[in-house]
């Protein structure tokens, strides 16, 4: 089931209050360790210049070592306080980034569910640079408040040796702040667009790869790479932008904290002078002159990361704020179960009508590959059923009663291209660790081989996307996949197209014992497959124009005869 709109984030101005609130306790805790770790960073020149004013002066061994042990404090609090701050901000901020990217992906995997106009590529950059971006804000503020104890430590300080200092401080900072505030708007506008257009780069790299073989097979890879330049070189330049904006930012921020710490600097040399401030206080403000830089970079700096975490908020936002495509039903189908499509239109399919009883293995021989693809769209519900005329019954009941979850759960549709992921040959086939027919998968797909090949078995290393397999080692670890979740309807696309002729009327075989008394549908054209299913279903010009079994229709069927024969 969906989450219902009302607890839903509306904007990124929402997520970013989402944010903060489940994680105030953790930046209430950061921000006093981190303005305790300010505020002893400001007291190690005021120290200095207290014991230049007294110890100093009294020459006295005594408060020698007692201004030592004050420093030695001081140090010792400003070292713990950073480390425990740093560590309780930082775990907040890991753990709020992990959910939005649970979140963001969650909308990603269900696509079906969400009417969102972004490319798998651009919700892959969301759910990773944008999910991290706006997870900052919770270490941004308490470092704001941080770095402003220190800065209003240092002008107390500064204004009890002399007014004019304190006030020079109070007024320089409010001024920078002024300033880059409106530096920081660019930032956030132009970043934004660069998220963009990096997002689209990276989803037209990913079109790229996964159509790179049909590309190359009618000539159109030329076409296709000179448009991922075009895209590609709009986000260099977006980039560069941002990179000339930053500069800046950075550049008049530093140049501006340093006009601030030489005027204080200045300021106290002309006062200590004219005898208006003594020498330890002379010392404290150039001590504090310098210190002061660091909180104030960082103060000046932080209007910046909050206009970045607002630009990733919002883009997070397009995401997770789309109204839904389709409202899926409350209800779950039926254990063991039929399938039926009634008069389905859809794409190429006209008025597809068919039925699998429970328990049954049809093979459906498509003559069009785009048929092939369009129902195995609809019926792994990639496709909401109000984008179709028609119907499609699982246990007797509509797709469109029916949550997504539920039907996953119960029909299971393996595409010819699955995905293999980074980890091993184990956690490919069984991922949530519970299957209890893995043995049973790996020796129906026949990746026996596989396995006794490596010292390691099932827990065998496989990189990302299988780039250590071969195709027909990846299509079978895909096919043990599907056999092993064990679904009581299975449906196969193309499982066994990278493999040999031998190993082909093996798996063919396996696959109908292994699934015999539950309903399996394979759309193929291999005969080894056609040969092994109860009965074949002909899918001819989005039609049934045939059903019968592979050898009657091999003998009666010239048309069948030349599609499937090898």
């Amino acid at each position: 089931m969906t989450t219902p709109d009302t607890q839903r984030p509306r904007a990124g101005s929402d997520i970013l209050r989402t944010a903060l609130r489940r994680n105030l306790g953790a930046m209430v805790w950061g921000t006093v360790l981190m303005g305790l770790y300010q505020a002893g960073e400001t007291a190690f020149p005021i120290a200095l210049g207290l014991i230049v004013e007294h110890t100093m002066q009294d020459r006295s061994l005594g408060s020698l070592g007692l201004s030592i042990a004050a420093l030695a404090v001081i140090i010792t609090t400003v070292s713990l306080s950073w480390r425990f701050g740093m560590r309780v901000l930082q775990k907040a901020n890991t753990t709020e980034a992990h959910r939005w990217r649970v979140r963001v992906a969650a909308c990603g995997l269900q696509p079906v569910a969400r009417d969102v106009d972004l490319k798998s590529g651009e919700v892959l950059t969301i759910a990773t640079e944008d999910a991290d971006q706006t997870a900052d804000i919770i270490e941004v503020v308490p470092l704001l408040i941080s770095s402003l104890v220190a800065v209003a430590v240092a002008a107390v300080a500064l204004g009890l040796a002399d007014l004019r200092l304190g006030l020079l401080v109070i007024v320089g900072t409010v001024a920078i702040m002024s300033i880059l505030s409106v530096l920081s708007r660019r930032i956030g506008s132009s970043t934004q667009e660069q998220q963009a257009r990096v997002a689209r780069a990276g989803a037209k790299v990913a079109d790229l790869i996964t159509g790179l073989r049909p590309l190359h097979g009618f000539g159109g890879n030329h076409a296709a790479f000179r448009s991922y330049r075009k895209v590609s070189t709009e986000a260099k330049l977006q980039a560069i932008t941002v990179a000339k904006v930053n500069g800046a930012y950075a550049g008049t921020a530093l140049a501006l904290n340093a006009v601030l710490a030489g005027a204080v600097t200045l300021t106290a040399g002309w006062l200590a002078f004219d005898g208006q401030i003594n020498i330890g206080e002379l010392v404290m403000a150039v001590g504090l002159a310098q210190f002061i830089m660091e909180p104030l970079r960082l103060f000046s700096e932080m209007p910046k990361y909050v206009m970045i975490a607002r630009a990733s908020a919002a883009r997070m936002a397009l995401v997770l704020t789309a109204p839904p495509v389709t409202t899926p039903g409350p209800e779950r189908p039926a254990a063991g179960g039929d399938l039926e499509l009634d008069c389905v239109r859809y794409g190429t399919l006209r008025d597809l009508k068919f039925q699998v009883p429970a328990g049954e293995f049809v093979a459906i021989a498509a003559y069009q590959p785009r048929a092939a693809a369009d129902l195995a769209s609809v019926l792994a519900v990639n496709v909401p059923p109000e984008a179709y005329e028609g119907a499609v019954r699982v246990s007797g009941q509509e797709l469109a009663d029916l949550s997504i979850e539920a039907v996953r759960a119960h029909l299971l549709v393996n595409p010819y291209d699955g995905e293999i992921f980074a980890g091993t040959l184990r956690t490919n086939i069984d991922p949530s660790g519970t299957s209890r027919s893995v043995p049973e998968a790996v020796e129906a797909s026949m990746l026996t081989d596989v396995v006794a090949l490596h010292r390691d078995g099932l827990d065998y290393g496989v990189r990302d996307r299988g780039a250590n397999l071969s195709g027909g080692q990846r299509q079978r670890l895909s096919l043990a996949r599907a056999l092993a979740a064990d679904t009581d309807v299975l449906v196969l696309h193309d499982p066994t197209t990278a493999v040999d002729a031998v190993t082909e009327q093996l798996v063919a075989r396996n696959v109908a014992k292994l699934r015999r008394g539950r309903t399996t549908v394979v759309i193929t054209s291999s005969p080894a497959l056609l040969d092994a299913a109860d009965r074949v279903l002909v899918l001819d010009d989005g039609v049934i124009t045939a059903e019968d079994t592979h050898r009657n229709l091999l003998s009666t069927d010239a048309d069948y005869c030349r599609a499937v024969a090898r």
